[in-house]
């Protein structure tokens, strides 16, 4: 079952969140996501962004609280500021330059 636990370290703290947010019984509903795609997907966006599932079945008032049109979506946010979101399950190669580059122009924003 999956679990919403806090992060604890220094550095995940001031790192920005990509919440993937996945149905129940994915398998028959959409592409489902592994394990391993999520490491890949952690290990291209490095220390500056927590990747963190979402099971619908485990956490509904989270993914809820996101109002997604569908699932699978992925939601990045710092700070308690949404600054991105896409419907769906990109593929790390297209999604990380396009998260990158939002998350530095509006990080910038939230700081200032």
């Amino acid at each position: 079952m999956s679990r919403i636990r806090p992060l604890d370290t220094e550095e995940s703290r001031e790192a920005a969140v990509l919440l993937v947010m996945l149905p129940p019984l994915a398998r028959d509903l959409a592409p489902t996501v592994s394990a391993a795609d999520l490491a890949a997907l952690q290990r291209h966006l490095g220390p500056s962004v927590q990747v963190l599932k979402v099971d619908q079945a485990a956490n509904p008032a989270v993914v809820r609280s996101f109002a997604p049109l569908q699932l699978p979506a992925c939601v990045l946010v710092y700070r308690g500021v949404e600054l991105w979101r896409q419907e769906g399950l990109p593929s790390a190669e297209v999604v990380v330059p396009l998260m990158e580059a939002q998350w530095t122009l509006d990080s910038q924003q939230v700081i200032r």
